[in-house]
């Protein structure tokens, strides 16, 4: 039987729910224990699909091509086993499926209410979301939003009757909640967090564990009141405090007996905490042996829009050792300033998007990037608009652009699928606006790789990464490509669609269609993350060479 540990969240949001479910999911999977992680969000889209980065920051793609929330990643990056479908759920899903069953009248007449329909069914998606990741020991469900939110309060009250049926030593509650510092004070105030557990108390649900969020380790009578006032014991008082790199974070709840106060209350005696693995992530990450600068040619400036870009390229640097400096740089600031800030970068990395604004920027730091043989990564958007330099620049194709951003341009190189078409051998161009509904293409596919290739000395025979994207590079254009000396060294089966595009003459120039940062991690890293860093490394070098010549 699966036992269940709920972690919610009190005062205020972005205090690291999902930071704080991953790390402990992460100390119960090195003590032997199979985990899983689900997350309930209140928001009533279906999915972050259509939801702008600047609100929700990046939506996460699962290897069964769902939309998620940006902490699945988290999940994923923190413990073994792969986020699906059923680890995340929303408020539109749930009143989607209710309302569904009511249309097909499986309720028979009954008045449908959220006591008990809608609870109810929060429930059946919890066991849904544990039965789908093979019935683990442990199923740690983090519920989206704060307590007190009016949004929150059904899964709240969902997961109060769930745990009645569960039975003591099958549950376990966790409330991550904010104790801030008073600088002119000079002292920590546990108000906040006294007041979010009455809320909580309120509903029917008394935590197990506190976890104290703050700049600063909480001083022990501070946790003696906060103990005196939640009627939580004082050793299930958390202290959570800023880490330098979230990959901390284990280790520091660990030392706390976090896990074992966890294992004590759901009746478990796995094996002692192994975690030398996090250990060595973090050695490696404090001991570079180096440092490079990527220069990130973005549109989204909240900080969160390419999480998990950044974090791969943090994996990077542990894995080739070295500190990567990211620089974020806006797109339309190249537009209107030009490419001189990109002199004192040691790589250019361009990551995926949606819409026009900005496209030009990037465009240019493409063609910096090719011209000046400075490594290059075009992640989704990234390849394709690599490919619109290629065309315009090298190929001749004056007005070449993407139907996404021009649909009359003359030379349409990236499009949707069903606006090019073969007939009787002779390609034409069909630039009729086409519906965005349905055309997505999500999740993991396989791919076989050209040998030969340096996309085939990173990756070897097959490549399997996950999509998130409508347009393509154009079929109709793909000869002139390789006849200018650009190579496709990976492409679909069937559509026989371009996955990765590559300049052999310059050190690292690679363009991919799929999203590579969605399976990086701290402890394994990842291939083509691990190049593009090990050739900045060489452009650094090569440059420090070429300034050292003229002093």
């Amino acid at each position: 039987m699966t036992k269940y540990v709920f972690v919610t969240g009190g005062v205020v949001s972005s205090l690291g729910k999902g930071i704080a479910a991953a790390s402990l999911a992460a100390i119960l999977e090195s003590r032997g224990l199979h985990v899983t992680i689900i997350k309930m969000d209140p928001y009533i889209n279906v999915d972050p699909g259509t939801m702008s980065p600047f609100q929700h920051g990046e939506v996460f793609v699962t290897e069964d091509g769902a939309e998620t929330d940006l902490d699945l990643g988290h999940y994923e990056r923190f413990i073994s086993p792969k986020m699906h479908k059923a680890n995340n759920f929303t408020t539109g899903q749930i009143y989607q499926n209710v309302l569904r069953k009511e249309r097909r009248g499986e309720y028979l007449g009954k008045t449908v209410q959220v006591i008990p329909h809608i609870t109810n069914e929060i429930q059946e998606f919890i066991v849904r979301g544990a039965h789908a990741a093979g019935d683990p020991d442990v199923a740690l469900v983090e519920i989206g939003g704060t307590v007190g939110d009016i949004e929150s309060l059904p899964f709240l009250e969902a997961v109060r009757q769930f745990s009645l049926r569960l039975g003591i030593g099958n549950f376990c509650f966790i409330h991550l909640t904010l104790v801030p510092y008073i600088a002119s004070a000079g002292q920590s105030k546990t108000k906040p967090t006294q007041h979010s557990v009455g809320e909580l108390r309120k509903i029917g649900i008394s935590p197990n564990v506190i976890l104290c969020r703050a700049d600063r380790k909480i001083p022990e009578d501070e946790k003696a009141k906060i103990s005196l006032f939640t009627n939580v014991p004082m050793d299930g008082v958390i202290s959570v405090w800023d880490a330098d790199t979230i990959y901390k974070v284990p280790k520091m709840l660990h030392e706390q007996g976090l896990d074992d106060i966890v294992c004590k209350i759901l009746d478990l005696n796995p094996k002692p905490a192994d975690l030398s693995a996090w250990d060595d992530v973090v050695h490696k990450l404090e001991n570079p042996v180096d440092v490079v600068n990527v220069a990130m040619i973005g549109k989204y400036d909240l900080k969160d829009s390419y999480k998990s870009l950044n974090e791969a390229l943090i994996h990077a640097g542990i894995h080739t050792g070295h500190k990567v400096k990211t620089t974020f740089i806006e797109a339309e600031e190249l537009e209107e300033h030009g490419t001189d800030c990109l002199k004192e970068m040691d790589a250019i990395l361009v990551p995926g998007g949606f819409g026009k604004r900005g496209t030009e920027g990037k465009i240019m730091a493409a063609q910096y990037a090719r011209e000046n043989d400075v490594p290059y990564l075009g992640i989704c958007l990234g390849m394709q608009l690599a490919v619109v330099e290629f065309a315009r620049h090298v190929c001749g194709l004056g007005g070449a652009n993407s139907t996404e951003f021009n649909v009359n341009t003359p030379h349409p190189v990236i499009a949707l699928i069903n606006e090019w078409q073969d007939i009787s051998g002779k390609k034409e161009i069909r630039t009729a606006k086409s519906d965005l509904g349905g055309t997505m293409r999500l999740g993991k596919q396989i791919v076989p790789v050209k040998p030969g290739t340096m996309a085939y000395e990173i990756y070897g025979p097959e490549v399997a990464e996950r999509h998130r994207h409508r347009y393509e590079v154009n079929n109709s254009y793909c000869d002139q490509f390789e006849k200018a000396g650009m190579v496709i060294s990976a492409r679909t089966v069937g559509e026989n669609l371009p996955e990765i595009m590559e300049l052999p003459e310059n050190d690292f120039y690679i363009g991919v269609q799929f999203h590579p940062e969605f399976t990086s991690s701290p402890r394994f890293g990842h291939k083509l993350f691990n190049k593009f860093i090990e050739s900045a490394a060489r452009y650094r070098e090569r440059r420090q060479e070429v300034l050292n010549e003229a002093v």
